[in-house]
């Protein structure tokens, strides 16, 4: 019995049928903004929210997976789904001759566990925050906003120094846990 599913053969596909497929030319990697937010436990000016605007060199658009339950019957398995786990998110930042943000994240981080004596912050409410990334067209519109929840730093990197370094600038980067995301604008929303 024949599948009700079964598909033709392809046509032949030229690159006009390419071209009126790939909507506003593509989605661009550099045309993105990340905002972010810091906690109560450790609070910013509006000055070094603004510069996080222009100083996140780098960011991603978030992953998620949901990991495979294998489930053994008559020696075949059965993979069902499981739990959805959230990966770490990373940014690298340009670093001014300030160290604001360095120093904002260096804050955060210690308002978790402070250096001197490990005490701090025990509400993960006064320690975790949201961040945004926003994916820009060539206009600057937003094509699609991912809002990331109860975000908090786990690794601020170290900065490598050099006498061999010139025609450069200093950049680190901030590895943040992500409790979930959520995703709005083109392509519908993912919750």
């Amino acid at each position: 019995m024949a599948s009700n599913n079964q598909q033709n053969p392809p046509a032949l596909r030229t690159i006009s049928d390419f071209k009126n497929k790939l909507v506003g030319g593509g989605a661009r990697p550099n045309l993105f903004e990340v905002v972010l937010a810091f906690p109560t436990s450790s609070p910013v000016s509006n000055t070094v929210l603004e510069k996080a605007r222009f100083l996140v060199k780098t960011a991603a658009l978030p992953s998620s997976n949901i990991n495979p339950i294998d489930v053994a019957f008559r020696g075949r398995l059965l993979k069902i789904a499981g739990d959805r786990t959230f990966d770490t998110w990373t940014i690298t930042i340009l670093n001014d001759v300030d160290f604001e943000l360095r120093g904002a994240f260096e804050r955060w981080m210690n308002s978790m566990n402070n250096v001197a004596n490990a005490t701090g912050a025990t509400n993960p409410a006064d320690y975790q925050a949201e961040a945004y990334v926003y994916q820009l067209d060539r206009q600057g519109n937003v094509l699609r906003k991912y809002r990331f929840f109860d975000v908090f730093p786990t690794n601020v990197s170290q900065i490598d120094l050099s006498y061999d370094s010139s025609d450069t600038l200093e950049e680190f980067t901030v590895e943040l846990q992500v409790q979930y995301w959520e995703a709005q604008g083109n392509g519908g929303d993912v919750l």
